[in-house]
């Protein structure tokens, strides 16, 4: 799919059947989420500019997500409570640990989307230097970043499970295949 000049090639549909999910259950110091899987979007993208991660913001906002930002992704276990997020990858590669330290660790790189349920711990283990990562919330959320200390459990807990289902997938910007992946 191309959005115009300086858009992107999007493999949207056959591309998205390349989507593997991982169900990060609870453990001892964080929640995680036991209702809704991580979703990795593999090699979604095959960026037309010189310019990914403009490209990736604008497929974002074009798509309803907001509060974009352009770095890394935070080498300390973290969550957020009160928003799901998407991670898309313009440059670089990285590995990835989801769930806390006996959780599974997965390679991203440029091309990958990723959309992390409220909940899901997440941190970098490694990363090239060129890793450059584009991150936004759905409409209506606002993220928080959480570090699973016990005193916050309960509460932290109580707002993930309130945090709303997203109308629109960030990638394709339709409810699909997000409503099958996230059945409500």
């Amino acid at each position: 799919m191309q959005t115009g000049k300086g858009g992107y090639h999007g493999v949207v549909p056959a591309g998205l059947k390349n989507i593997e999910t991982i169900l990060v259950g609870s453990g001892d110091r964080f929640p995680n989420n036991d209702r809704l899987p991580l979703l990795i979007y593999r090699q979604v993208f095959l960026f037309e500019t010189n310019h990914p991660a403009m490209e990736l913001e604008q497929l974002f906002s074009k798509n309803g997500w907001h509060k974009i930002w352009h770095s890394g992704i935070y080498g300390v276990d973290h969550y957020h409570s009160c928003a799901h997020e998407a991670l898309g990858v313009a440059s670089g590669e990285a590995e990835v640990q989801f769930g806390g330290e006996d959780g599974p660790i997965r390679k991203i790189e440029a091309g990958d989307v990723l959309l992390v349920p409220a909940g899901v711990t997440h941190r970098r283990l490694s990363a090239t230097r060129d890793t450059l990562v584009v991150g936004c919330y759905p409409p209506d959320q606002e993220p928080d970043i959480c570090y699973g200390y016990p005193e916050d459990r309960l509460s932290d807990e109580a707002h993930i499970a309130e945090v709303p289902f997203p109308e629109k997938d960030p990638v394709t910007g339709e409810s699909e295949p997000l409503a099958t992946l996230w059945p409500g």
